[in-house]
């Protein structure tokens, strides 16, 4: 089913402990491109299959959606068991009341196709490559049945997530490029979008090289690991904050003519409780997922992503996630939700960012009755902000509004109503500037880390904020051991290198702890097919600092799971050694 799954804010182990800081590129879509390009609000919605099988699913949930103000759903139940059990058999009844339903509710919906019935030649599951004919015919009477009511229709959900084992790019884009064409013979006003999981540009990238350029009008991601990133790791804001920009270099160099077509997450969520559900500083689980929803949509608005929608309404088959529990109790992810589409009203229009006190990301909207400045802090330790004046501060998980010219800022997002005209014309001047993290690298030779008394970042991200342990001091010097979260795990800055390919070396020094522990590890690293790995290194000894290199022809630095590459020691028995620097090279002249 395409949306009963459970699933990890952090795909591995590697990614459970992100490095992630990084910034979006110089070559950043103007504000122009950037602005909404779809009829939908920002502010969408989604469910899993239990929330999602028809109308009386829908029942459960979609009412106090539309009592704060959401007015867009993912899509229906329109697989393709659903809707031809068998060939040739239509039924359209769970469909239709479940359309009726949501027209009633003045929600617009989109429709997916995804699913193998057991009737076609390729039954065993994964893409239908193998009966392309009744996959068109599928979509052919599936768009001519829903004309009129569904524009966006996503083929797939997350590939290369449930596709065969063996199935390549290649392979997507068969059935893609299938769907396009039956898609639009049906309907020529329907949209076709493009999907992949997480931030899997690289996946993208290799499915218009194998023949869907052209045969797609908008894309589809779901960034749960980026932004899992954002909230267990403050800091960490512009990994997220780069996703469209990378997003449209792929597109400029692959296909052109779609480089400025709409970006839809049609998931993003954070658990409020459970396995993944985090506690972040002084807050609770359920606190910190209303944390989420605000960075989340405030983050993607800003960078010009057209809809966001929450996966997911109310609890169902996928676990905590719901801005809803599933006994029907409003969490204050609902409250924030709304506070949201109050304040910056249903369809905001992005005006610019700011830092404050030069290192807390600022985003400033023309709200629903005047600019409204969205800001947290960017560490776990409090930080007083000045405003100039007296503003009015909203606190989103309450609604509770107070009056000052200060604020003592933390990981809780707020709202500042009546922005003073200084930080206003700041955020307007940043508009159309890159979200640096300090600096731009994009002329640098290299990047690097070295850990020390205070770590020393240039260029080269990894965690080493409050959110890791300490530095350990090892030999008389400093240095960050493999084995504390974060130190082994690193993100380079896109300003220097994001989506475009070319030579790179990394160095390492390295070294044993104090009892000559055995330790190694092997690079993994983000390529044009995806992460990979490269032999296993294991450290010598620890009578001196040791210089390990490799060199790499194949690089594609997107942040799929929030970093670019990691010394993987298989976990903690080989992880007992010291890395005193890192250091990224471009090879080309």
């Amino acid at each position: 089913m395409p949306f009963c799954r459970w699933f990890c804010f952090l795909h591995s182990a590697a990614a459970v402990l992100l490095a992630t800081a990084s910034a979006v590129q110089a070559d950043e879509p103007s504000s122009a491109s950037r602005a909404p390009r779809t009829a939908l609000s920002p502010f969408g919605i989604g469910g899993s299959h239990a929330r999602n099988w028809g109308a009386a699913a829908n029942e459960t949930w979609i009412p106090q959606m539309v009592e704060i103000g959401i007015t867009n759903t993912r899509t229906v139940n329109s697989g393709w068991s659903e809707v031809e059990p068998s060939r040739g058999k239509w039924r359209w009844e769970l469909l239709d009341k479940q359309m009726q339903y949501l027209d009633e509710q003045k929600i617009t919906f989109g429709g997916i196709f995804n699913g193998n019935p057991k009737w076609t030649k390729n039954h065993v599951g994964g893409l239908p490559v193998n009966d392309l004919e009744g996959w068109s015919n599928y979509v052919s009477e599936t768009v001519k049945h829903c004309r009129g009511r569904i524009k966006y229709w996503e083929v797939w959900n997350e590939p290369p997530n449930g596709t065969g084992k063996d199935q390549t790019p290649a392979d997507y884009a068969k059935i893609v490029v299938a769907a396009y064409k039956a898609a639009k013979a049906a309907d020529p006003a329907c949209q076709i979008g493009l999907a992949a999981k997480s931030v899997y540009i690289n996946y993208l990238d290799q499915v218009i090289a194998a023949g869907a350029k052209g045969h797609f009008d908008y894309i589809t991601l779901h960034p749960y690991e980026t932004g899992g990133t954002v909230i267990a790791h403050p800091g960490s804001e512009p990994i997220f904050l780069h996703i469209n920009s990378t997003l449209r270099k792929m597109l400029a160099a692959r296909d052109p003519e779609r480089v400025s077509c709409p970006v839809i997450f049609t998931e993003l969520g954070y658990a409020a409780e459970g396995d993944q559900a985090h506690k972040i500083g002084n807050f609770t689980t359920h606190e910190t997922q209303a944390h989420a929803v605000v960075k989340y949509y405030t983050m993607a608005i800003a960078q010009g992503i057209d809809c966001i929608q929450w996966f997911e309404g109310r609890d169902g088959d996928s676990g905590p996630l719901g801005l809803i529990s599933a006994k029907g109790e409003k969490r204050p992810a609902y409250t924030a939700m709304a506070a949201m589409i109050e304040h910056l009203g249903m369809f905001p229009t992005y005006l610019g960012w700011l830092k404050l006190n030069d290192k807390h990301y600022g985003f400033v909207f023309a709200g629903a009755k005047g600019p409204v400045l969205v800001t947290w802090a960017t560490s776990l330790t409090k930080e007083e902000v000045n405003f100039g004046t007296e503003v009015e501060i909203v606190d989103p998980l309450t609604g509770n509004v107070t009056k000052s010219a200060t604020h003592a800022l933390t990981v809780a997002p707020i709202f500042v109503l009546g922005v003073p005209d200084k930080l206003l014309s700041t955020a307007k001047a940043n508009k159309d500037q890159p979200f640096l993290w300090d600096r731009d690298y994009s002329n640098a030779k290299s990047v690097s880390v070295t850990y020390g008394a205070q770590n020393i970042e240039e260029g080269l991200h990894t965690k080493s904020a409050e959110t890791v342990a300490a530095d350990v001091v090892g030999y008389g010097g400093n240095a960050r051991s493999g084995s504390v979260p974060g130190g082994a795990v690193f993100t380079v800055d896109p300003s220097f290198m994001s989506y475009t390919t070319e030579p790179i070396e990394i160095s390492v020094e390295v070294r044993r702890n104090e009892a000559n522990d055995n330790a190694g590890f092997k690079l993994v690293y983000e390529s044009t097919t995806g992460y990979k790995s490269l032999g296993w290194y294991t450290v010598p000894d620890n009578k001196q600092w040791h210089t390990i290199k490799w060199k790499i022809t194949d690089p594609q630095f997107v942040g799929m799971w929030g970093y670019n590459f990691s010394l993987n020691s298989d976990g903690p028995k080989f992880s007992k050694y010291y890395i005193k620097s890192v250091t990224v090279t471009k090879l080309k002249e």
